[in-house]
């Protein structure tokens, strides 16, 4: 079993602050009090849509490969690709096709392609960011048997 959550560097946890002095300005217009509550509605706005976007999970569980929203069954992939930091720039611009599913993550600079095998499913891979491309790699092949 193989289970990961990518979440958001820490430094990115001072956006919401900035979110919430931005809608704390534009309230203070209305009074000091509509200003606190929207410095308050700000933070929570801000880190709840940053928790939202960092929270991704990519999870091998019984027989499927769990990415962000999608569940493939293992039996529909193919070889899977451990890459390096040049590797994924490669396959998520020059190399990338638009079919491709893609969990992508910019703050994650390794990754995984695994190859999609199921003739009726037009996806030809799948990108996805992982700080341990070959432990799930590993995963999805010891999952395989």
């Amino acid at each position: 079993m193989y289970d990961e959550r990518l979440t958001a560097p820490r430094s990115w946890w001072l956006l919401p602050i900035g979110c919430g002095l931005s809608f704390g300005l534009v309230f203070l217009r209305f009074g000091p009090v509509p200003g606190l509550i929207g410095l308050v509605a700000g933070i929570v706005a801000g880190s709840m849509g940053l928790s939202s976007y960092a929270s991704a999970r990519i999870r091998v569980v019984q027989g499927s490969l769990v990415a962000g929203k999608a569940r493939i069954p293992l039996s529909a992939l193919g070889r899977a690709q451990p890459l390096d930091a040049e590797q994924a720039v490669a396959w998520r611009s020059v190399k990338a096709d638009p079919r491709a599913f893609m969990l992508l993550r910019s703050y994650v600079r390794t990754a995984l392609r695994v190859e999609v095998t199921d003739p009726a499913d037009p996806t030809p891979y799948l990108y996805l960011s992982t700080r341990d491309p070959d432990g799930l790699a590993a995963a999805i092949a010891q999952a395989k048997g």
